[in-house]
């Protein structure tokens, strides 16, 4: 438990206490298709870094970086909501204290 509350935490920091307006409009497509991607990975990889650092696994981090972004994504393009969007950040975190717990990782 003590881990998953850290991904906690770092999910936290990164979503709100890093992420300014700034970086929340210029990783929308819609609002700025030139640069969107740029921002978007941006974002993704604080997020995986986070969880490499808490969990000292490679592995995990760039499954975060890579569904981070994927999420971030469809809320960016509206086909999740806020709220989805949030579940489905924990419920990776969730995933991936069970990929250690049983050292699939």
């Amino acid at each position: 438990m003590d881990i998953f509350f850290l991904l906690l935490f770092g999910h936290a920091l990164g979503d709100f206490a890093l992420q300014d307006q700034h970086m929340i409009e210029h990783k929308n497509k819609g609002k700025h298709p030139e640069t969107w991607a740029i921002y978007l990975a941006a974002h993704a990889i604080i997020h995986g870094g986070l969880v490499g650092f808490f969990t000292g696994s490679f592995v995990l981090a760039i499954l975060e970086t890579v569904c981070h972004a994927a999420i971030d994504y469809a809320k960016c393009i509206g086909k999740i909501n806020l709220n989805l969007d949030q579940a489905l950040h924990v419920g990776c975190k969730g995933l991936w204290i069970i990929l250690l717990i049983k050292g699939l990782v």
